[in-house]
């Protein structure tokens, strides 16, 4: 695997895991200014207060997942797009009431200054037959 496919990856992995420890900061200093995001919630644009907002004052957190069928697409030499499935568990802050999904994702990172950020986040659910 290439170096730059293993750093992106790596860099997702850090976001995700700044979401289980409730890191806030790490997750701002992976995030472009504006960010945006597209769920089941709809599409979002948000700035490094706003998602601290989010990321603070939401009732529901991730307690863990693990990424799989990733894919490294690099257009440009700034800029990266992430595939992958993440199994992922959810839950209400502070109780013992996971629920798991398994979800389809992308991100799109950019490099400014040397730096790899995040721009753009997309989850879709995966479709169960």
């Amino acid at each position: 695997m290439q170096t730059a496919n293993r750093e992106l990856i790596d860099l997702e992995n850090r976001f995700w895991q700044s979401l289980v420890d409730e890191d806030t900061d790490t997750a701002i200093s992976l995030l472009a200014e504006p960010a945006l995001m597209v769920s089941s919630h709809g599409a979002m644009s948000f700035d490094h207060a706003g998602y601290r907002k989010m990321a603070e004052k939401s009732p529901m957190v991730v307690k863990s997942f693990a990424l799989s069928d990733v894919n490294v697409v690099q257009p440009s030499a700034d800029t990266a797009i992430l595939t992958y499935r993440v199994k992922q568990a959810f839950g209400t802050r502070g109780k013992a009431d996971d629920v798991t999904q398994e979800m389809t994702d992308s991100s799109v990172w950019t490099r400014d200054g040397g730096n790899w950020r995040c721009v753009m986040h997309t989850e879709t659910p995966v479709a169960r037959h």
